[in-house]
């Protein structure tokens, strides 16, 4: 029997969300339950301002990677873009090509063909440098080639890795890396997908025109505190604090060049708000004999945003927005530099009327690799996917996506964080899964409309393929796969098949982990070796394993649950038997296998079309961030008919609510209905509500997870 839990939470914890957010006490619940309580986790969930995304700049190497490519225009070299086959890297190879293109760099682009294996290659090295190329760049790759890379060096190649896999021990110093799971990547949030990685670069590169980059200021504000006055100030380059200093000057007690500011003044162009208050405040600290030399940016401030021309910092730090979401209290000259922020990333995009369009462009793939890539949907990946969602909506669909939603019926219609997974990137991930990502980066590079349609076609013909493969892999695997349980001391499930196609080996892997509860491995073979594709659950880091039997391995990397190796097929048999003595050492958490974590009890009163508000609100829906559960008890059952043919029939029910009829789809439970139930019985039901698009018109329809009879009668 399964267990339906109800999380209590606080009734005082909902009260001070809903007064200090503003928001109402089921949304404030939901989010309790969730335990997204702290600012800094719920700005994600309230605000969709790309403004509260991460700097660019916060990688340490960032500038270095820019300054390499403004040098590759200057000097006209070659680059190479080397990406990976799956959706995160197609979409990092084309946004990455559209910029450099754009630059007028003579670029190409190379991802893996037919049963070539995964990252940069020797073969991809040795060409490059037969046609003089002198740069290349990995997409969401490269981490993990030291050796590639070394052998680029030797012929003169330059590397710049852009990637978001787990980081090997050992880094060439021949290359130029961003990759924020490196520890000291300086970046702060480390689950972006590896478009977002290229999307960031593309952003610095963009901000590389201006007349801001590498330029340094500093912010000061001085503020009285009682019979003192405190300065502080902030040291700024590319937008990024370097670095902050606060002095409390008790006037007659000190001169200025007693205290820090000379220093960190020197060689700075100083910025304050408000010219006058502030050459009053400083000359009542050091008297009239010192004068300081700032700029006052506050009127160049209200031409942009007129309202804030007649206010102090005082009253705009208590408008700031990211103060409201921090942990510590807002202060003037934390305020000071939001503004600023905001004020230059204005400027940016008022000089340049065409970066949001492109950035629109840039943010819709980037949307696609976050979910392909089962990133966590919290902190800046959901402003990501949010503002991808939301242009896709508005209609302003980039060339290729465009054609592709089209023949998936999926134009009219909106579209939400699970048609992207489900629909679109099931079918891109076609492409590359069959040994044709070429197909899907064509689908976005084209300039030809026809071409683009023609590519998409044939990407959904290759999905039909895939799908096709992946139940004959199915077949192949079943028996040997439950068989292989107790060999791995019930720790792993295992399954080794010639017949298995290779692009296919990481759908069966993940569909043996969510079937046994465990994690699971498929391997396949190409020639004489093994390639095989590991999933994991239940806390458990693939990578900890793989990490212990690397003696076995050609090449393995990947994130902490999903990861991939290859080694050669005469090692297989050592490597399962040593798989097998370290199975009992796997540590998982409990299983929550037929547990259901309830969102929210909606009182048949309540069960109205204005939930989906609600649902619309924790968009979007993936890893970390699971489709709104929602419990009801008692609903009246009106209706019900038995759908689809074979042994797995689906179950349509209509149900009251509200004084509305309901309908609802329990997919796979047609064999429920007159055994557990029957019409005219009252249920209690788990339920998603979602959208229903037909023929233009939009229905709310509820999607069944568990219902049992009711014991209201």
């Amino acid at each position: 029997m399964a267990d339906w839990n109800k999380k209590q939470i606080s009734r005082s914890e909902i009260e001070e969300l809903t007064k200090k957010y503003g928001i109402d006490s089921l949304f404030a619940s939901v989010l309790s339950r969730r335990g997204i309580v702290e600012g800094k986790d719920l700005l994600y969930y309230l605000e969709d301002d790309l403004r509260f995304q991460h700097s660019p700049f916060n990688f340490k190497n960032m500038e270095d990677a820019v300054d390499r490519v403004l040098a590759a225009v200057e000097e006209k070299e070659k680059v190479l873009i080397f990406g990976d086959r799956d959706v995160d890297g197609v979409s990092a190879t084309t946004i990455l090509y559209d910029c450099l293109s754009s630059l007028g760099l003579d670029v190409s682009y190379r991802l893996p063909q037919g049963d070539e294996t995964y990252g940069l290659s020797m073969d991809a090295v040795d060409d490059f440098a037969s046609k003089d190329g002198s740069l290349i760049i990995t997409v969401d790759c490269g981490i993990s080639n030291y050796n590639e890379i070394e052998h680029a060096a030797d012929l003169g190649i330059d590397t710049i890795v852009m990637d978001h896999h787990n980081p090997p021990e050992l880094l060439s110093e021949n290359a130029i890396y961003l990759d924020p799971k490196l520890p000291d990547s300086g970046y702060p949030f480390p689950d972006i997908s590896g478009a977002a990685v290229v999307y960031k670069f593309v952003s610095a590169v963009r901000f590389s025109k201006s007349k801001w980059y590498k330029a340094e200021c500093t912010l000061m504000n001085v503020r009285p505190v009682n019979e003192a006055y405190t300065i502080e100030c902030i040291k700024i380059k590319n937008l990024i604090p370097l670095s902050k200093i606060e002095e409390t000057i008790v006037p007659g007690t000190v001169s200025v060049m007693q205290t820090r500011l000379p220093s960190y003044l020197q060689n700075q162009v100083l910025l304050v708000w408000d010219g006058e208050t502030t050459k009053h405040l400083l000359k009542n600290c050091f008297g009239s004999g010192i004068e300081f030399n700032f700029l006052d940016i506050r009127p160049e401030v209200a031409k942009l945003f007129p309202a804030f021309g007649q206010y102090s910092l005082l009253r705009i730090k208590d408008m700031s927005k990211i103060a409201r979401y921090g942990s510590h209290p807002s202060t003037e000259i934390g305020g000071f530099y939001n503004i600023y922020v905001t004020y230059v990333q204005q400027s940016l995009k008022l000089e340049n009327p065409d970066y949001s369009a492109l950035e629109e462009k840039d943010l819709q793939l980037v949307a696609l690799a976050a979910l392909a890539d089962i990133m966590p949907m919290k902190n800046e990946n959901r402003l990501f996917v949010r503002n991808g969602l939301k242009s896709i909506n508005a209609g302003r669909i980039r060339g290729g996506l465009l054609e592709l939603m089209s023949h998936l019926n999926l134009l009219g219609k909106k579209v939400s964080s699970v048609d992207l997974s489900w629909i679109i990137v099931s079918n891109l991930n076609a492409a590359g899964r069959l040994g044709q990502p070429e197909l899907a980066a064509e689908l976005f590079l084209s300039k030809d409309p026809s071409l683009r349609d023609q590519s998409a076609l044939k990407i959904i013909e290759l999905n039909s393929q895939r799908k096709l493969l992946s139940q004959e892999a199915w077949d192949y695997a079943a028996i040997q796969a439950e068989a292989s349980i107790g060999q791995y001391s019930d720790k792993l499930c295992v399954v080794a098949d010639s017949r298995i196609n290779r692009g296919v080996s990481g759908i069966l892997a993940g569909r043996l982990c969510a079937k046994y509860d465990i994690p699971a491995i498929a391997i396949t073979f190409v020639d004489d070796i093994c390639i095989g594709s590991m999933r994991s659950c239940r806390g458990y880091s693939v990578l900890s394993l793989l990490d212990q039997l690397n003696e076995f391995f050609l090449s393995y990397g990947g994130h902490n649950f999903a990861a991939g190796f290859s080694i050669k097929k005469e090692n297989l048999d050592n490597f399962l038997n040593r798989l097998k003595q370290l199975a009992p050492l796997i540590e998982l958490e409990e299983s929550k296998a037929n547990q259901y974590e309830v969102d929210a009890e909606i009182p048949n009163s309540y069960l109205t079309p204005k939930l989906l508000e609600l649902e619309d609100k924790f968009e979007p829906y993936g890893e970390e961030n699971k489709q709104l559960l929602f419990m009801s008890r008692g609903l009246s059952v009106k209706d019900g008919m038995l759908l689809g043919k074979g042994e797995k029939q689906h179950l349509k029910l209509t149900v009251e609510g509200a004084n509305l009829k309901w309908p609802c789809l329990f997919w796979n439970e047609g064999e429920r209905l007159n055994r557990d139930f029957r019409i005219g019985d009252k249920i209690d039901m788990l339920y998603h509500i979602e959208r229903n698009t037909f023929n233009g018109m939009e229905k709310a329809q509820i999607i069944i997870q568990e219902l049992e009879k009711s014991q209201i009668n």
